[in-house]
């Protein structure tokens, strides 16, 4: 009784397939699917949009900040600084840690503490850090300075930076005189 069971589950699953089969057959004999010769939808882009976008865009001047030095605050610019201080130290004689110590750093030379490790990107900046070339660098500091070592995203504020900006001015000596 086993076998005629077991035949007749094996002839139900045959019958089933040759049904799905044939039904396939006929379906493609009656019904004719007309497929376009090329399957996209073409979109028509002006010569003139392609040399753009194939060219990079270079990256946006930031606002300048030497209008809002006068007024910026130097406790907000500390205040700013705490998210430096994994990387940088602020106080005279202070070690270099992963960056370098910012004491003196408004009107110094690119690349200013000795015996720090610089990339050679950074030490072949020309000129000092003076306002502009500090917001430049904040606001992104691979761009400004490409193929710099330090891995910070920037201030995109222009606020920020020059409240940031009065402050490391105060650190010195004999701070720069504002604009």
């Amino acid at each position: 009784m086993a076998s005629s069971t077991f035949n007749k589950i094996f002839m139900a699953i045959l019958t089933a397939t040759l049904i799905a089969l044939l039904a396939g057959f006929v379906s493609k004999k009656l019904v004719h699917p007309n497929f376009p010769a090329e399957r996209a939808y073409k979109v028509e882009v002006p010569e003139s949009a392609t040399a753009d976008a194939a060219a990079p865009a270079a990256p946006a001047e930031p606002d300048p900040v030497t209008p809002l030095l006068a007024a910026a605050d130097p406790a907000a610019g500390q205040k700013l600084v705490k998210a430096c201080a994994a990387c940088h130290s602020f106080e005279k004689g202070g070690a270099n840690k992963v960056g370098p110590n910012l004491w003196n750093v408004v009107g110094n030379k690119h690349a200013h503490m000795e015996g720090f490790s610089y990339s050679d990107a950074m030490k072949s900046q020309e000129g000092a850090w003076d306002f502009e070339h500090l917001n430049k660098f904040l606001a992104n500091p691979k761009a400004a300075v490409p193929g710099t070592k330090m891995n910070f995203a920037g201030l995109k504020k222009v606020e920020d930076r020059a409240a940031l900006i009065a402050y490391l001015r105060t650190l010195s000596d004999s701070p720069v005189a504002l604009p």
